[in-house]
C-alpha cells in the first residue's frame, strides 16, 4: 500500500492576517512522525506541507494523480479543516477508489459528524496516529477486520463503526524520529509578525501531553492527561542529527515542556557540554520556573520564552482551571529577565464568560507591570473536544450544530460576556500604549545592544522587508 499525506494549508475564509501567521510557521511534525513511523516499517510514503509549498487545490489533486496512492491522509485543525473537506472531496472525484483519511485533533473530536456530513471521506483516525495508521493500512491491504484496528471510525452497511479507544504509546524513544527532510521547505516561525527563527528552523517534540485540565484547551484530552517524556539522550541524538544537517533553531513544540525541571536542566547542561550549536525557544507554566532551570535554559542557549499566563483575575484563571495566580507570573517574568532569556512572550486570554470590562482592562494593563517583551492577546473561543465547549453545549449557549465545524468566540454567542467588537478595541488601545512607551523603547533598545539574537532577527526581517518591497516572493 501506498499512504501519501497532506497538510492542508489555511481555510478559504480565513482573514489574511491569519493565513500570514500560518504558513512556513513549523513543520507539520505530527505528520512527519506518521509518515516515517509507516516507512521504517515498509509502507511507501510521500507529504507536502499545502500552503508553503505553493500548492492549490487543483495544484495538490494532480499531485495526488501523480503519486497515486492508495491511501491519502488528511491533518485536520479547525485552521484548516474546511481545506481538507474540499481538497477530499475534489481528490475523491478524480479517483473514487482511493480512500481518504482525515486525523489530527478536529477530526478525533468531530468523527461521527464528520462521517455523517461528508460521504467522500472515509475513515477517521483518532489521537495518536502512528501505530493506527499503520494497522490501517495493512488492514486494508490484506482486507481485514477493520473492527479490529483500535481508534478509527468508519461506516459498515449505513453504521458508522467506532472502534476503541488505542493506548497511548508509553515509550516515546521507541519512535523514529520525524524525518524533516520529507519536506523541502525552508520554515521560520513567527510571532506578532516578525520572523524570530531567520536561521534553518524547526519544531522539535521532547515530550507528549499534559496532566493539567486547562478548560479551554483540548489537547488534553486527545493526551488524557498523560505526559510522557523522552529521554534525554535520545533527544541529544536527534539534536546531534539536525545540527548535522543544518539545523540551527529550535522550537520546543511540547504542551508542557519545563514539566520535569530535572530533566531540561539535564538536557540544557548536555546541550552545552557538547556543544550543539543551536538556538532553541520553548514554553515554561508560571508555577514551575525555578531560578536554576532559568539559568540552565540561557546556559544552553534558550533565547525566548512563552508563558501562558492568561489572565491576571484570580477568579478567571480559576474559571479556566489553569491553577496559577497572578503573583507566579510576575516572579517567572522576573526570574526570566534576571537570568538574560532574550526575548519574554506571555499570552492572555479575555472575554470568559462573566468577564468584566473592568477585568479586562485590569489584565490588559497588568502586562507592562511584568514587563514583557511580547504580549499575545487572545479572545476566548471555544469548540469540541474543550470544557467550555461542553459546559455552554450543556447551558444552551453554543447551538452544536452551527458551530462543531468552525468553533466561535465565547463574546459571539454568551450574554454574559463583553461583546467581540468592544474586546478588540480594548485590545488594540492596550497594543498601542504598550509598544509607545518610552521606558519599552529604551528597554529594547538596550537590549539589541547587548544581544546577538535580537540583532540577528531585526537585521534578518529588514532584509526581508527589502525583499518584498522589491517584489521577491517570500513564504512568511
Amino acid at each position: 500500500m501506498k499512504f501519501s499525506f497532506i497538510n492542508p494549508g489555511p481555510n478559504p475564509d480565513l482573514p489574511i492576517e491569519d493565513v500570514k501567521k500560518m504558513v512556513g510557521a513549523a513543520p507539520p511534525l505530527g505528520m512527519l512522525y506518521i509518515a516515517t513511523y509507516l516507512r521504517e516499517n515498509g509502507v511507501e510514503v510521500s507529504i507536502i506541507d499545502e500552503a508553503p509549498q505553493g500548492y492549490s487545490i487543483k495544484g495538490t489533486v494532480n499531485w495526488v494523480k501523480k503519486e497515486n496512492p492508495d491511501i491519502i491522509g488528511f491533518s485536520t485543525l479547525s485552521s484548516s479543516y474546511h481545506k481538507a473537506v474540499l481538497l477530499a472531496e475534489n481528490i475523491k472525484k478524480e479517483n473514487p477508489n482511493i480512500v481518504t483519511v482525515f486525523g489530527n485533533f478536529f477530526a478525533t473530536f468531530n468523527a461521527e459528524r464528520i462521517l455523517t456530513k461528508y460521504p467522500f471521506v472515509d475513515f477517521i483516525v483518532r489521537g495518536e496516529s502512528e501505530h493506527t495508521s499503520f494497522e490501517l493500512a495493512k488492514c486494508l491491504e490484506k482486507n481485514g477486520d477493520l473492527k479490529k484496528v483500535l481508534g478509527i471510525n468508519f461506516r459498515n452497511n449505513g453504521q458508522i463503526v467506532s472502534t476503541p479507544d488505542r493506548p497511548l504509546i508509553k515509550d516515546i524513544d521507541s519512535l523514529p524520529f520525524p524525518d524533516r527532510q520529507m519536506l523541502p521547505v525552508d520554515y521560520h516561525n513567527t510571532t506578532a509578525g516578525i520572523v524570530v527563527a531567520p536561521k534553518k528552523f524547526s519544531g522539535f517534540v521532547s515530550s507528549r501531553g499534559c496532566p493539567f485540565q486547562c478548560r479551554f484547551c483540548g489537547c488534553r484530552r486527545i493526551a488524557r492527561n498523560l505526559w510522557r517524556s523522552r529521554s534525554v539522550e535520545n533527544i541529544m541524538e536527534e539534536l546531534h542529527l539536525l545540527s548535522s544537517q543544518g539545523y540551527k533553531q529550535f522550537l520546543f513544540v511540547d504542551d508542557n515542556f519545563t514539566l520535569n525541571q530535572k530533566r531540561v536542566i539535564k538536557l540544557c547542561q548536555r546541550i552545552k557540554k557538547e556543544k550543539v550549536d543551536i538556538e532553541f525557544f520553548a514554553e515554561g507554566r508560571v508555577d514551575n520556573f525555578s531560578r536554576e532551570m532559568v539559568q540552565e535554559l540561557v546556559r544552553g542557549n534558550c533565547k525566548m520564552i512563552y508563558f501562558g499566563i492568561e489572565n491576571a483575575t484570580q477568579r478567571i484563571l480559576d474559571y479556566y482551571d489553569k491553577r496559577t495566580n497572578p503573583k507566579q507570573a510576575e516572579e517567572a517574568t522576573a526570574k526570566a529577565r534576571k537570568a538574560g532569556i532574550d526575548v519574554i512572550v506571555a499570552s492572555f486570554i479575555l472575554g470568559a464568560p462573566t468577564e468584566t470590562r473592568k477585568e479586562i482592562q485590569h489584565t490588559l494593563d497588568f502586562t507592562q507591570k511584568i514587563q514583557v517583551d511580547i504580549p499575545q492577546f487572545n479572545i476566548l473561543a471555544t469548540f469540541p473536544g474543550t470544557d467550555i465547549w461542553e459546559e455552554l453545549k450543556i447551558q444552551g449557549v453554543v447551538n452544536e450544530e452551527k458551530h462543531w465545524e468552525t468553533g466561535v468566540m465565547v463574546s459571539e454567542v454568551s450574554p454574559d460576556t463583553v461583546p467581540r467588537q468592544e474586546i478588540e478595541q480594548m485590545i488594540h488601545d492596550a497594543y498601542q500604549r504598550f509598544f509607545v512607551r518610552p521606558e519599552y523603547i529604551v528597554r529594547q533598545l538596550i537590549k539589541m545592544g547587548t544581544s546577538s539574537y535580537r540583532l540577528n532577527v531585526l537585521f534578518s526581517n529588514l532584509k526581508r522587508a527589502e525583499a518584498v518591497a522589491e517584489g521577491v516572493k517570500m513564504v512568511t
